[in-house]
């Protein structure tokens, strides 16, 4: 971990990251690709020391409200979080100043944010999405190992659930001969069911691989699938877009689920509503 002071933090489409790379240790992270050109090991996180002053600057600055997101490149809840709680601090500004906030993650440790997500959607929105990949908890701890399990962020959603903040779980990435089964996509929606979750986002079944993530895959195919490897080489090559060829079969059986259940599916309506932030019950509350 080394610390920097970042001469920004707020995207153009109001995103933040307060770490740059991870120590979650999925196998399959986009994040590692050589294409973001991150200077240093992707393990040793580098720490914006000053994000929290500079999303005040940014946000005072704001003429208009809207969502903040966080979380779209690196966890915002990875282990050095329970001590820095640089992340805290980024949605005590966020409430302070009556933003919305929509943070991605992995980790149950957003349940400690939890007194902060609720002021913040009593104000405006506060949506905490999850990616779930693996239905199986042996499978998850070798593709997900250093990160809570999947059962562990089903309990996470669900508290949100109990305390009226609204989720989003990430389908994504489900990967071929791996976990690209009825079996899993089945267990894994039934868990968003239990959740009460609002949509699932779910670009297709398959996953990415590009000059960085792609070696770092095959590295821990070889470690935990021997063999496999050769497979992917031989059906794939050197493709950017790795599509399950149980796709179409598997998104059929996932929008067919979601709709009875009245979850959103659709990845641009998903998006909307994210980026949506509620103006009207603001100047509602302002009355009082």
């Amino acid at each position: 971990m080394h610390f920097v002071n970042a001469k920004g933090i707020l995207s153009s489409k109001n995103g933040i990251n307060v770490y740059r790379g991870c120590t979650h240790g999925c196998i399959y992270c986009d994040s590692r690709s050589a294409c973001y050109q991150m200077k240093h090991d992707f393990t040793d996180i580098e720490v914006k020391l000053n994000a929290p002053q500079l999303l005040e600057d940014a946000l005072r600055r704001r003429r208009k409200k809207c969502m903040i997101g966080t979380g779209s490149m690196c966890d915002p809840y990875m282990h050095c979080e329970e001590r820095l709680q640089i992340t805290r601090r980024c949605l005590e500004i966020i409430d302070r100043y009556g933003f919305g906030a929509a943070l991605i993650t992995k980790s149950d440790r957003v349940l400690r944010d939890i007194d902060l997500l609720k002021s913040i959607n009593r104000k405006s929105k506060a949506v905490v999405q999850m990616t779930l990949t693996t239905y199986d908890e042996g499978l998850c701890r070798i593709l997900e190992p250093d990160v809570s399990t999947t059962k562990e962020r089903v309990e996470a959603l669900k508290i949100m659930r109990d305390n009226g903040i609204p989720t989003i779980v990430w389908l994504s990435p489900l990967l071929p001969f791996i976990n690209d089964t009825e079996d899993n996509l089945r267990g894994i929606l039934d868990y968003c069911f239990q959740a009460g979750v609002k949509g699932i986002i779910c670009f297709g079944i398959g996953m990415t691989l590009r000059e960085g993530n792609r070696e770092y895959f095959y590295q821990k195919l070889d470690e935990h699938f021997p063999g496999l490897r050769d497979r992917y080489h031989r059906k794939y090559g050197f493709s950017y877009e790795v599509t399950s060829d149980s796709n179409n079969e598997l998104m059929k059986i996932f929008h067919s689920e979601c709709k009875p259940h009245g979850l959103m599916s659709g990845v641009d309506e998903i998006f909307e509503y994210l980026a949506e932030f509620p103006e009207r019950d603001t100047d509602q509350l302002r009355l009082f």
